[in-house]
């Protein structure tokens, strides 16, 4: 039976056409249903061109696996297990990069890929409902393409799970370099160079550092961010944005369904597609930037925005739209096991967790939402909520009610994370009705809390409410002259996308009518 639909085959031979050079395929194989699958994936992608050779004599220890070779070997790429889902972007993008078609990155970044001195040897466990992991994947894949002394293996998690739990992998994506951890969760190609060329850093702030003060400086780049640079941009003025990663919140984002006019969309695709259509502009956007100080502005009407790379940014006004991340519960052992049974995303590292059991911190949408899912592939499920009774949906409540496997706890006060120094073995509620202290035993926690605004730099030098959210009044405008703010770090109700863009938008031309009145 075919692994690709007529459709997705159709789409891929027409990609193929951008080979520039042969490639191989060379498939380490044994006698199970995901070697015979992986066997007419690889015949099936060998059709597609006459610059694709297949080969099944391959030596690898991890079976199923495959490489993706040319230049005699010196650019190549190895997927251990089926790269479909989320990663199926990742194979053709693999196809290409090594067969010789040009990455969509910047050139003096590539430059710098080129210029890294080895041997390089990364190893990066994923999962295939992971939204995080292909940025990682691909990132390294770029790597081993355009340098020989890099090489990388990407590895399903799921499927090798003896190697999972041996090297006490977590959650996903999780790097090694030569062995040994290198990092953790989302990071693109300009944050592994960076990470791997200490100098990048440096020799980024200097040419901050030089730059001409903006009409209007974006800080963030989430959907807010994004509307507000583009709505600036348009408008003719000097536009600049500080982000520490573009698309924000949204990348940690799996199903997005109520973006109107589009049906369903993915986080990871909305914020590709944000960061292009600001790139369509003239927009100066400096990635892999946090910004830790404000201040305001004095005589010569510039505010400045202090990074923690050590440069300023000077501008005329300052658009914050810095978002929000996961609020964490605050208990003794959360910190000692985060990424190690303490998680945060459901979507990454569920498949993980494969047969055991796990808690899910919170009974709103996202928490009942999470417990859904794992609910079909864990052991068991225990939601465990403060509130005496749920607030998700009614829809949802109802389905989560309907699974044999979970177990729905209410005015609960999560007290502590044990763990045995390595990994999560329970956790510690307290009955808020009867006083009672309870220990779970299980093996992961998601915690689906809500939200914490990215402000605490901005603590002093700014109107803050008693929750740490911008205090923002109908236009955008903030405590400071020229100083505006947009997005999930204000105290605007209702934490959505759209929202956020709106209020971007809003903002954006709020400080372009206060750049003609001043």
């Amino acid at each position: 039976m075919p692994v690709l639909d007529t459709a997705t085959t159709s789409q891929l031979k027409a990609y193929l056409g951008n080979l520039r050079r042969p490639v191989e395929l060379v498939a380490s194989l044994n006698d199970s249903p995901k070697s015979a699958d992986m066997r007419s994936l690889v015949e099936e992608i060998a059709v597609l061109s006459d610059k694709i050779t297949a080969r099944f004599d391959g030596e690898d220890a991890r079976r199923p696996s495959f490489a993706i070779r040319a230049d005699e070997g010196r650019a190549q790429a190895v997927f251990a297990g089926l790269p479909l889902g989320h990663e199926f972007t990742s194979l053709i993008l693999a196809l290409l990069h090594v067969g010789g078609h040009p990455p969509k990155e910047d050139a003096e970044l590539l430059d710098q890929v080129r210029g890294l001195e080895g041997p390089l040897h990364f190893e990066t466990f994923f999962s295939l409902t992971c939204q995080n992991c292909p940025d990682v994947v691909q990132a390294l894949n770029i790597m081993a393409a355009l340098n020989p002394n890099i090489t990388h293996v990407a590895i399903d998690g799921a499927l090798f799970q003896d190697e999972v739990e041996r090297r006490k992998i977590m959650a996903v994506p999780t790097i090694f370099l030569n062995g040994e951890q290198f990092g953790q969760g989302r990071m693109d190609l300009a944050q592994i160079v960076a990470k791997l060329d200490t100098g990048a850093v440096a020799r980024a702030a200097e040419k901050i550092a030089a730059k001409e003060p903006f009409d209007v400086l974006v800080v963030g780049g989430g959907p807010a961010g994004a509307a507000a640079a583009i709505y600036a941009a348009r408008k003719g003025i000097r536009t600049g944005v500080v982000a520490e990663r573009f698309g924000g919140q949204v990348l940690d984002t799996m199903g997005i369904e109520n973006f109107i006019s589009v049906s369903h969309t993915e986080g990871p695709k909305l914020a590709a597609q944000l960061e292009q259509h600001v790139k369509d502009y003239s927009v100066d956007v400096m990635n892999l930037q946090t910004a830790v100080g404000l201040k305001a502005a004095n005589g010569d009407g510039l505010a400045t925005v202090e990074l923690e790379s050590g440069a300023s940014v000077k501008a005329r006004t300052v658009i914050l739209s810095t978002g929000a991340r996961w609020r964490q519960m605050g208990v003794p052992g959360e910190d000692q096991y985060r990424n190690k049974g303490v998680a945060y995303c459901p979507h990454c590292d569920g498949p993980l967790y494969k047969g055991k059991r796990v808690a899910v911190i919170g009974g709103g949408n996202s928490g009942v939402e999470a417990a859904i899912d794992l609910a079909g592939i864990v052991s068991h499920v225990t939601l465990v909520e403060f509130d005496g009774q749920l607030r998700a949906d009614a829809v949802l409540q109802t389905k989560l009610r309907s699974l044999p496997n979970v177990t729905i706890i209410t005015s609960a006060l999560s007290t502590e994370v044990t763990g045995d120094g390595e990994k999560v073995t329970g956790l510690v509620y307290r009955d808020r009705n009867t006083e009672e202290v309870h220990t779970v035993a299980l093996e992961g926690i998601f915690v689906q809390i809500g939200l914490v605004p990215n402000t605490e730099w901005l603590k002093g030098s700014i109107g803050l409410s008693n929750r740490g959210e911008i205090e923002v009044d109908a236009r955008g405008e903030t405590s400071l002259p020229g100083v505006f703010a947009a997005g999930d770090a204000t105290t605007v109700p209702y934490k959505q996308i759209i929202i956020a863009m709106g209020e971007g938008s809003k903002a954006a031309l709020s400080a372009f009518d206060y750049l003609i009145r001043h």
